[in-house]
């Protein structure tokens, strides 16, 4: 079953996509996709950390190439974030359209796990031109997430903190 967060910065994706897990008794994985860049991105990740301290989870960081994990089946997966992985896969070392390997990724991840909670980011609500690259980005990013929409079970956009579902329910 694939559950699907959505939403701004800092939101509230992150705490809520915990807590849908938070019943789940058996191995959790937390999918960490943020590659260490700079101060910033090293006080999110250890934000996270703490934030998911003490519930179980098994964390892996992987940033490209999510179909080469391999974990017991009937686990609970956590992604976290869609967005940090197309920007691994767009920006690599091997430059490549992320779309088709990232949902590709996202169905192997379902069909080894139990449980699949994928957080993402809203993308391109802001209606400003930016440079080709990041257009390109935000296109992609468009693709993956009205994909992976349309095949999960559940969606849900994270508003204020509010979870709002958009599709199916929201279980915890």
């Amino acid at each position: 079953m694939i559950t699907l967060i959505t939403g701004g910065s800092k939101c509230g994706k992150s705490s809520l996509a915990e807590k849908i897990l938070d019943g789940f008794f058996g191995k959790k994985y937390y999918i960490a996709t943020m590659r260490p860049y700079g101060r910033e991105s090293l006080e999110a990740i250890e934000r996270h950390r703490n934030m998911r301290s003490g519930k179980g989870f098994e964390t892996i960081e992987k940033y490209t190439g999510l179909d080469e994990i391999v974990i017991p089946e009937n686990s609970a997966v956590l992604l976290e974030c869609m967005g940090n992985l197309c920007a691994n896969e767009m920006f690599g070392d091997k430059i490549v359209n992320p779309v088709k390997k990232i949902i590709d990724s996202i169905r192997y991840l379902d069909s080894i796990s139990e449980t699949l909670v994928i957080v993402t980011n809203e993308t391109g609500a802001d209606g400003i031109e930016y440079a080709p690259e990041t257009m390109a980005y935000i296109s992609h990013m468009n693709e993956i997430n009205c994909i992976t929409a349309d095949f999960a079970e559940n969606v849900i956009e994270c508003v204020y903190g509010i979870p709002v579902v958009r599709k199916g329910a929201l279980c915890y």
